[in-house]
């Protein structure tokens, strides 16, 4: 399964690296990764998990797409505590129709400092009057209610251009920040933001090209987050390239020393400073200076001066020591990454997913493994891994479920240990979602619970990609 999704998408690179190239990151209040970094949107004190399913058909329309919002609480999360939102619900904007994939991309930040967590989710082919596949974007306002009301975004009306590929939001004191990545170029959308969709200021990126995904990171603690980017693969790279601020009109953009696909920020070496993780799960190739049989992750450190443009990352794989398991072709090992303080020892921990992980003869069965912070040295050491066979995680371990597909952490129980989200989005042909419980040291598998398209009230449709997919 997975060896023939890269290939395919090797080949839309060598395309793709005709026109140009792009870029993403992600970290903190925003996240590149389908399944964004919990918060809180209905005011209740419990961080809220949002998980996509992009593929959803609503009303009998296919890939239409929704989104599940799984509400936090002292226990945890639970089916009973859901919102499915579409574009046929009250107060979304549109109507839901077949191939808009609503939930292709979602990130949280409050964008009108209400104290609400406001969602913003990409719908990359939405038809916007009669241009094909234009893209949209939209916020959905939080409130005591959750999510009840809603607004466009602006965006470049282009014939099949995508906006809202991915998206990424970040908010602050003083500032709230909208990151929308087309197909070839990005767009990055500030406060202040109003109810009706209206914003303070459109600033279009054409500089790039080709983009992979967005997001915001802060990495040299100045409370202020910069704008991260990484691009599609190009000319036969393992990888896209990552940049940091890219400024418009300006090329080359500062690059950093590396590739990957999908990227996380957090302070993994507890120096105070968010450091810079990107997974690049591609075989590689010739060009690819980073890339590692079975996939591999990169670390940028941040500093006072944030992340080295002219130093290559601190990297690791499956035969890193420490880390279990051994590099095989087409793991996909980094196809997914989030970083969370899981055992509160003031360091984030890396959580990545390798969906193409074969288990005995089960090939693209997946896992997910942890690596934790250090301080000092190489990471890998004490690095653990999970997967459906794990006792104690629900369900059962298939071929081709690609457990481990989107990964997400965040504390959903206020108890200050952050619970881990994995994604399977090929589970039963529709995808399913796993939440593990954090526990002292690691997660508490026993407690773990799992959700398929059934107990969310979604159709049971081939394609669903329930929890998203990393391949979008």
């Amino acid at each position: 399964m997975s060896g023939r999704r890269t290939a395919g998408y090797r080949r839309a690179a060598l395309v793709a690296a005709i026109a140009a190239v792009a870029a993403t990151l992600s970290g903190g209040t925003a996240s590149a990764a389908p399944m964004p970094v919990p918060q809180d949107i209905n005011g209740d004190g419990y961080r809220d998990l949002v998980v996509p399913a992009p593929g959803a058909s609503v009303a009998g329309r296919e890939r239409a797409g929704s989104l599940v919002v799984l509400y936090g609480s002292a226990k945890g999360v639970s089916a009973s505590r859901r919102a499915v939102i579409t574009q046929n619900s009250a107060g979304v904007p549109g109507t839901a129709e077949a191939g808009d994939l609503f939930g292709a991309s979602s990130a949280l930040a409050d964008l009108d400092h209400d104290g609400y967590a406001d969602l913003v989710v990409g719908a990359p082919g939405e038809d916007v009057g009669t241009t094909l596949d234009s893209g949209a974007v939209y916020v959905l306002w939080g409130s005591a209610k959750g999510l009840v009301s809603g607004a466009s975004l602006p965006t470049q009306v282009l014939r099949r251009w995508g906006a809202g590929k991915d998206v990424a939001a970040v908010s602050g004191p003083g500032e709230a920040r909208v990151l929308i990545a087309n197909w070839n170029f990005t767009t990055e959308l500030t406060g202040p933001f109003t109810r009706s969709g209206g914003v303070g200021s459109s600033v279009p990126n054409e500089d790039i090209g080709w983009m992979r995904a967005v997001a915001y990171g802060d990495v040299n603690g100045d409370k202020v987050a910069e704008q991260l980017q990484v691009t599609g693969r190009a000319n036969g790279s393992s990888g896209g390239r990552v940049l940091v601020n890219p400024v418009p009109g300006t090329y080359p953009p500062p690059l950093l020393e590396g590739e990957g696909l999908n990227v996380a920020v957090g302070d993994v070496n507890g120096d105070g400073y968010g450091d810079v993780v990107a997974g690049d799960p591609d075989e590689p190739s010739d060009v690819g200076p980073i890339g590692h049989v079975g996939g591999s992750v990169s670390v940028w450190f941040g500093s006072a001066k944030g992340v080295p443009l002219d130093k290559a990352p601190m990297t690791f794989h499956q035969n890193t020591f420490g880390v279990p398991g051994s590099s095989e072709r087409h793991d996909e090992f980094g196809a997914a990454v989030a970083v969370a303080d899981l055992n509160k020892d003031g360091l984030a921990d890396i959580v990545v997913g390798a969906p193409g992980e074969g288990i005995g003869t089960k090939g693209g069965a997946g896992t997910v493994t942890v690596v934790p912070g250090r301080r000092t040295g190489q990471l890998g050491a004490g690095s653990y891994t999970f997967k459906q066979d794990t006792p104690g995680v629900p369900g059962t371990l298939e071929k081709s479920d690609a457990f481990g597909c989107t990964v997400a952490a965040g504390d959903l129980t206020r108890d200050g240990r952050p619970e881990i989200a994995v994604g399977a989005c090929e589970e039963d042909g529709r995808g399913a979602v796993w939440v593990l419980p954090g526990g002292k040291t690691r997660p508490v598998y026993t407690s773990a619970v799992s959700f398929g398209t059934g107990s969310l009230g979604l159709p049971a449709v081939a394609g669903t990609l329930l929890g998203g997919d990393w391949q979008r």
